[in-house]
């Protein structure tokens, strides 16, 4: 018997990367440029919301059990902001996103921040959500060149290098991204019909 087979509902081949090297051995991962789709507008209010609108999106269109997935990364000093919004913060790239952050916290003693994931699986009957969170500090300038986002900006707390400067390896083991994939795996090969 083959492994389950679920859609990982994204277009980002460097989080397709990332969750295979997570979970590949116990699942078979596919994502939208697989079906030649792209990501749905994120219109929710929060991370969960989005995930929400990612998974329904990538089953109805394939009628494969989905997961949907949203990170953002929230600054205490900011109010907790980028949050929903990072991936649009500066309505650039990945690195005009993380200058715009470094930009609003020149002289800020505060750099407290978290990533947060959320997970959300849907099989055409069930939602199923999941969380996970990675505490750190935002560096007062870029360190890295691996990673990708706000990777060279963020050291994780207890640690003295930013996700950009860890092997991949390094940064899967203690990833936001990792929890919140442990506890869908978790529930997901104890509980999945399929």
């Amino acid at each position: 018997m083959g492994k389950p087979a679920i859609l990982l509902a994204t277009s980002n081949p460097h989080k397709l990367r990332e969750v295979k090297e997570m979970v590949g051995r116990c699942l078979e991962l596919f994502y939208l440029p697989d079906f030649s789709l792209s990501s749905p507008e994120e219109t929710g209010g929060s991370l969960e919301e989005n995930a929400r609108i990612k998974a329904v999106y990538a089953f109805e269109r394939t009628g494969m059990p989905s997961l949907g997935e949203d990170t953002g990364i929230f600054v205490r000093a900011l109010g907790w902001a980028p949050g929903v919004y990072s991936a649009r913060f500066s309505g650039g790239d990945d690195r005009e996103n993380r200058e715009k952050l470094l930009y609003l916290l020149r002289g800020e003693r505060d750099r407290y921040a978290e990533f947060r994931t959320a997970l959300v699986f849907y099989d055409g009957e069930e939602f199923r959500t999941f969380t996970g969170k990675l505490p750190g500090y935002i560096t007062a300038q870029e360190m890295g060149d691996g990673g990708f986002g706000y990777d060279p900006i963020f050291l994780p707390l207890g640690h003295d290098r930013t996700l950009a400067q860890m092997k991949p390896e390094e940064k899967n083991a203690i990833s936001h991204r990792k929890r919140a994939l442990m506890e869908f795996l978790k529930w997901f090969l104890k509980e999945s019909r399929l």
